[in-house]
Protein backbone atom coordinates (compact mmCIF):
# COMPACT_ATOMS: atom_id res chain seq x y z
CA UNK A 1 0.00 0.00 0.00
CA UNK A 2 1.21 3.48 -0.87
CA UNK A 3 2.84 5.03 2.24
CA UNK A 4 1.01 8.31 1.65
CA UNK A 5 -2.29 6.44 1.68
CA UNK A 6 -1.34 4.74 4.96
CA UNK A 7 -0.50 8.12 6.54
CA UNK A 8 -3.78 9.57 5.32
CA UNK A 9 -5.75 6.66 6.78
CA UNK A 10 -4.03 6.98 10.17
CA UNK A 11 -4.66 10.73 10.13
CA UNK A 12 -8.35 10.23 9.47
CA UNK A 13 -8.62 7.55 12.17
CA UNK A 14 -6.80 9.76 14.69
CA UNK A 15 -8.98 12.76 13.87
CA UNK A 16 -12.10 10.61 14.18
CA UNK A 17 -10.97 9.24 17.54
CA UNK A 18 -10.15 12.77 18.73
CA UNK A 19 -13.57 14.01 17.64
CA UNK A 20 -15.28 11.10 19.38
CA UNK A 21 -13.21 11.66 22.51
CA UNK A 22 -14.00 15.38 22.36
CA UNK A 23 -17.72 14.63 22.16
CA UNK A 24 -17.48 12.29 25.15
CA UNK A 25 -15.46 14.85 27.10
CA UNK A 26 -17.95 17.64 26.33
CA UNK A 27 -20.85 15.41 27.32
CA UNK A 28 -19.16 14.48 30.59
CA UNK A 29 -18.38 18.15 31.26
CA UNK A 30 -22.00 19.10 30.72
CA UNK A 31 -23.13 16.32 33.04
CA UNK A 32 -20.73 17.45 35.75
CA UNK A 33 -21.76 21.08 35.39
CA UNK A 34 -25.37 20.00 35.37
CA UNK A 35 -24.82 18.07 38.59
CA UNK A 36 -23.30 21.15 40.17
CA UNK A 37 -26.25 23.24 39.05
CA UNK A 38 -28.61 20.62 40.43
CA UNK A 39 -26.78 20.68 43.76
CA UNK A 40 -27.09 24.45 43.87
CA UNK A 41 -30.82 24.19 43.27
CA UNK A 42 -31.17 21.38 45.79
CA UNK A 43 -29.13 23.31 48.35
CA UNK A 44 -31.31 26.38 48.03
CA UNK A 45 -34.46 24.28 48.28
CA UNK A 46 -33.07 22.60 51.38
CA UNK A 47 -32.32 26.01 52.91
CA UNK A 48 -35.88 27.15 52.22
CA UNK A 49 -37.25 23.91 53.64
CA UNK A 50 -35.19 24.52 56.77
CA UNK A 51 -36.62 28.04 56.90
CA UNK A 52 -40.17 26.80 56.55
CA UNK A 53 -39.66 24.12 59.20
CA UNK A 54 -38.28 26.75 61.58
CA UNK A 55 -40.97 29.34 60.78
CA UNK A 56 -43.90 26.94 60.97
CA UNK A 57 -42.54 25.27 64.10
CA UNK A 58 -42.28 28.66 65.81
CA UNK A 59 -45.46 30.34 64.62
CA UNK A 60 -47.81 27.36 64.72
CA UNK A 61 -46.99 26.68 68.38
CA UNK A 62 -49.38 27.88 71.07
CA UNK A 63 -49.10 31.69 71.19
CA UNK A 64 -46.54 31.42 68.38
CA UNK A 65 -47.79 34.56 66.65
CA UNK A 66 -49.19 36.25 69.72
CA UNK A 67 -45.87 36.31 71.59
CA UNK A 68 -43.63 37.01 68.61
CA UNK A 69 -42.60 40.12 66.66
CA UNK A 70 -45.15 38.95 64.05
CA UNK A 71 -48.13 39.35 66.35
CA UNK A 72 -51.22 40.22 64.30
CA UNK A 73 -52.87 43.45 65.44
CA UNK A 74 -56.23 45.01 64.64
CA UNK A 75 -56.46 46.28 61.05
CA UNK A 76 -56.21 50.04 60.83
CA UNK A 77 -59.66 50.44 59.28
CA UNK A 78 -61.19 48.50 62.19
CA UNK A 79 -59.84 50.73 64.95
CA UNK A 80 -62.84 53.06 64.77
CA UNK A 81 -65.16 50.11 65.33
CA UNK A 82 -63.08 48.85 68.26
CA UNK A 83 -62.79 52.27 69.89
CA UNK A 84 -66.55 52.77 69.72
CA UNK A 85 -67.90 49.33 70.69
CA UNK A 86 -65.41 48.93 73.56
CA UNK A 87 -67.61 51.44 75.43
CA UNK A 88 -70.68 49.24 75.02
CA UNK A 89 -71.75 46.56 77.52
CA UNK A 90 -70.14 43.19 76.76
CA UNK A 91 -67.44 44.60 74.53
CA UNK A 92 -64.99 46.13 77.01
CA UNK A 93 -62.28 43.58 76.08
CA UNK A 94 -63.12 43.44 72.38
CA UNK A 95 -59.63 44.41 71.16
CA UNK A 96 -57.80 41.97 73.44
CA UNK A 97 -60.18 39.13 72.60
CA UNK A 98 -60.07 39.79 68.89
CA UNK A 99 -56.25 39.96 68.78
CA UNK A 100 -56.05 36.63 70.59
CA UNK A 101 -58.53 35.03 68.19
CA UNK A 102 -56.80 36.38 65.07
CA UNK A 103 -53.43 35.09 66.20
CA UNK A 104 -54.89 31.71 67.14
CA UNK A 105 -56.36 31.49 63.63
CA UNK A 106 -52.97 32.29 62.09
CA UNK A 107 -51.34 29.58 64.22
CA UNK A 108 -53.86 27.00 63.00
CA UNK A 109 -53.46 28.08 59.38
CA UNK A 110 -49.66 27.89 59.53
CA UNK A 111 -49.85 24.35 60.87
CA UNK A 112 -52.35 23.16 58.27
CA UNK A 113 -50.78 24.88 55.25
CA UNK A 114 -47.19 23.58 55.54
CA UNK A 115 -47.42 21.10 52.61
CA UNK A 116 -48.59 23.92 50.31
CA UNK A 117 -45.57 26.01 51.24
CA UNK A 118 -43.25 23.07 50.59
CA UNK A 119 -44.80 22.41 47.17
CA UNK A 120 -44.23 26.05 46.21
CA UNK A 121 -40.47 25.65 46.69
CA UNK A 122 -40.41 23.11 43.89
CA UNK A 123 -41.04 25.91 41.39
CA UNK A 124 -37.40 26.96 41.65
CA UNK A 125 -35.51 25.85 38.53
CA UNK A 126 -31.85 24.98 38.02
CA UNK A 127 -31.56 28.09 35.85
CA UNK A 128 -32.70 30.34 38.70
CA UNK A 129 -30.44 28.76 41.30
CA UNK A 130 -27.06 30.37 40.54
CA UNK A 131 -28.33 33.96 40.45
CA UNK A 132 -30.29 33.37 43.65
CA UNK A 133 -27.30 31.82 45.44
CA UNK A 134 -25.05 34.79 44.66
CA UNK A 135 -27.81 37.35 45.21
CA UNK A 136 -28.82 39.21 48.34
CA UNK A 137 -28.96 37.41 51.67
CA UNK A 138 -32.75 37.02 51.29
CA UNK A 139 -32.73 36.28 47.55
CA UNK A 140 -34.25 32.80 47.85
CA UNK A 141 -37.05 34.05 50.11
CA UNK A 142 -37.75 37.00 47.80
CA UNK A 143 -37.88 34.62 44.85
CA UNK A 144 -40.24 32.32 46.74
CA UNK A 145 -42.48 35.24 47.67
CA UNK A 146 -42.60 36.64 44.14
CA UNK A 147 -43.37 33.32 42.50
CA UNK A 148 -45.78 31.85 45.01
CA UNK A 149 -47.31 34.44 47.33
CA UNK A 150 -50.51 34.92 45.35
CA UNK A 151 -50.99 31.19 45.01
CA UNK A 152 -50.30 30.76 48.72
CA UNK A 153 -52.74 33.55 49.51
CA UNK A 154 -55.47 31.83 47.49
CA UNK A 155 -54.86 28.50 49.21
CA UNK A 156 -54.37 30.01 52.67
CA UNK A 157 -57.63 32.01 52.52
CA UNK A 158 -60.09 29.15 53.11
CA UNK A 159 -57.74 27.79 55.79
CA UNK A 160 -57.67 31.20 57.48
CA UNK A 161 -61.46 31.49 57.23
CA UNK A 162 -61.95 28.02 58.68
CA UNK A 163 -59.41 28.78 61.40
CA UNK A 164 -61.11 32.08 62.27
CA UNK A 165 -64.40 30.21 62.50
CA UNK A 166 -62.76 27.48 64.59
CA UNK A 167 -61.93 30.09 67.24
CA UNK A 168 -65.21 32.02 66.64
CA UNK A 169 -63.33 35.13 65.51
CA UNK A 170 -65.55 36.01 62.57
CA UNK A 171 -68.78 35.62 64.51
CA UNK A 172 -67.27 37.66 67.35
CA UNK A 173 -66.20 40.35 64.90
CA UNK A 174 -69.61 40.33 63.22
CA UNK A 175 -71.31 40.94 66.55
CA UNK A 176 -68.95 43.86 67.25
CA UNK A 177 -69.58 45.38 63.81
CA UNK A 178 -73.34 44.94 64.15
CA UNK A 179 -73.25 46.68 67.54
CA UNK A 180 -71.25 49.52 65.98
CA UNK A 181 -73.53 49.87 62.98
CA UNK A 182 -76.60 50.19 65.25
CA UNK A 183 -75.20 53.35 66.81
CA UNK A 184 -77.01 56.38 65.27
CA UNK A 185 -75.13 58.66 62.87
CA UNK A 186 -72.23 56.25 62.43
CA UNK A 187 -71.03 55.42 58.93
CA UNK A 188 -71.71 51.73 58.36
CA UNK A 189 -68.45 49.72 58.34
CA UNK A 190 -67.56 46.07 57.88
CA UNK A 191 -63.80 45.72 57.40
CA UNK A 192 -62.79 42.17 56.54
CA UNK A 193 -60.71 40.16 58.97
CA UNK A 194 -59.97 37.40 56.45
CA UNK A 195 -57.69 39.38 54.15
CA UNK A 196 -55.91 41.11 57.02
CA UNK A 197 -55.15 37.93 58.98
CA UNK A 198 -54.18 36.06 55.81
CA UNK A 199 -51.63 38.65 54.73
CA UNK A 200 -50.19 39.10 58.20
CA UNK A 201 -49.88 35.33 58.66
CA UNK A 202 -47.98 35.07 55.39
CA UNK A 203 -45.82 38.08 56.27
CA UNK A 204 -44.77 36.37 59.48
CA UNK A 205 -43.92 33.09 57.78
CA UNK A 206 -41.92 34.72 54.99
CA UNK A 207 -40.08 36.92 57.50
CA UNK A 208 -38.93 33.94 59.54
CA UNK A 209 -37.94 32.01 56.41
CA UNK A 210 -35.84 35.05 55.48
CA UNK A 211 -34.16 35.01 58.90
CA UNK A 212 -33.27 31.33 58.48
CA UNK A 213 -31.94 31.88 54.95
CA UNK A 214 -29.72 34.73 56.10
CA UNK A 215 -28.45 32.54 58.95
CA UNK A 216 -27.48 29.70 56.61
CA UNK A 217 -25.75 32.13 54.27
CA UNK A 218 -23.75 33.89 56.96
CA UNK A 219 -23.28 31.35 59.77
CA UNK A 220 -21.38 28.15 58.95
CA UNK A 221 -22.78 26.42 62.04
CA UNK A 222 -26.31 26.65 60.57
CA UNK A 223 -25.29 24.61 57.52
CA UNK A 224 -26.37 21.36 59.06
CA UNK A 225 -25.96 19.01 56.08
CA UNK A 226 -23.18 18.21 53.58
CA UNK A 227 -25.29 19.72 50.79
CA UNK A 228 -25.77 23.03 52.63
CA UNK A 229 -22.05 23.13 53.42
CA UNK A 230 -21.13 22.44 49.80
CA UNK A 231 -23.52 24.91 48.20
CA UNK A 232 -23.31 27.81 50.65
CA UNK A 233 -19.58 27.26 51.14
CA UNK A 234 -19.22 28.91 47.72
CA UNK A 235 -20.20 32.18 49.39
CA UNK A 236 -17.39 32.11 51.93
CA UNK A 237 -14.75 33.17 49.43
CA UNK A 238 -17.05 35.42 47.45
Amino acid sequence: MNKFLIVALFTLLFQGANAQFGDILNKAKKEVLGAKDDNTSLGLKEALNEGIKSAVGTLSAQNGYLESPYKILIPEEARQVIATVSKLPGFSDVEKNLIEKMNQAAELAAKKATPIFVDAIKQMTVKDASSILFGEKNAATVYLSKTSRQQLYDVFLPVIQASLDEVNARSYWTSAVNAYNKIPFQKKLNPSLDDHVNNKALDGLFSLIEVKEAGIREDISQRTSPLLKEVFGKLDNK
